[in-house]
């Protein structure tokens, strides 16, 4: 078997994708890193969006990082081709290897999540894969906003309210967590009233109901009670849903 084939396997290719050419290259640093070019077999039709198989109209070579290869850099190169819709735009096919717009493999881009939701800081990550920090920001705020995209907070109705900064006295951030579920629903800069406001923007954009809200937990700061005073006046401040005295 040649080793084109087994890096289609490793990469889960399916026709008419296929590896035409793996060869090392001398990078300006003195280290060499891995070039994986990828082809479509001659003749290949792709799917229109009225759900036609057509040809390409013309292909756009693109390059993605792809996970490090033992110590080496990696790369995947393709000619991606582009097809004619049914309202005569074009538009470029897409890849299984990747996401429109991105310059990494999908790959690349979950094992920096991994990383990031294992607490490790962006710029230890940034370090560790060798790319720089805003590019592993841009990758997980991509896929924080589309988790966040489908939150359904219809079923809130007790909620902990809290502050915390990055350093002492500096940044701070107030996060809004679901008592019932213990999880996290909105988190915004600042520790003041106008906080409740933002979060009560956020509740109604995904579903939820301010007067759904019958308990607030939180602490007694006068920028706290004033926020809850203004929004959640209604509701029962406590630790629990067991505690009576009111906003």
């Amino acid at each position: 078997m040649r080793s084109e084939e087994l890096f289609a396997m490793g990469l889960g290719l399916r026709d008419p994708w296929e590896v035409r050419e793996v060869k090392f290259e001398r990078e300006a640093d003195g280290c060499s890193s891995l070039h994986i070019h990828i082809d479509f077999r001659r003749g290949s039709k792709f799917p229109s969006d009225d759900g036609r198989l057509v040809t390409g109209y013309d292909t756009e070579e693109k390059h993605w990082r792809h996970l490090n290869f033992f110590e080496h850099k990696c790369f995947l190169h393709c000619r991606v081709p582009r097809i004619r819709m049914s309202d005569g735009r074009v538009r470029m096919v897409e890849v299984p290897w990747a996401r429109p717009g991105s310059g990494f493999t999908m790959l690349f881009e979950a094992f920096a999540m991994k990383l990031v939701e294992g607490e490790m800081p962006v710029s230890s990550v940034s370090r560790r894969l060798r790319v720089s920090a805003p590019r592993i920001w841009r990758i997980f705020r991509h896929w924080v906003g589309r988790a966040r995209k489908d939150v359904d907070l219809s079923q809130v109705c007790r909620i902990g309210v809290d502050e915390t900064s990055s350093r002492k006295g500096h940044s701070y951030i107030t996060s809004f967590v679901d008592l019932d579920t213990r999880r996290l629903i909105y988190a915004t800069e600042g520790r003041g009233e106008e906080t409740f406001g933002a979060f009560v923007g956020e509740l109604e954009r995904r579903g939820g109901h301010r007067e759904n809200i019958s308990v607030v937990s939180m602490d007694m700061s006068p920028a706290f009670i004033s926020g809850c005073l203004g929004h959640f006046s209604h509701a029962s401040l406590g630790l629990t849903s067991s505690m009576s005295s009111r906003c």
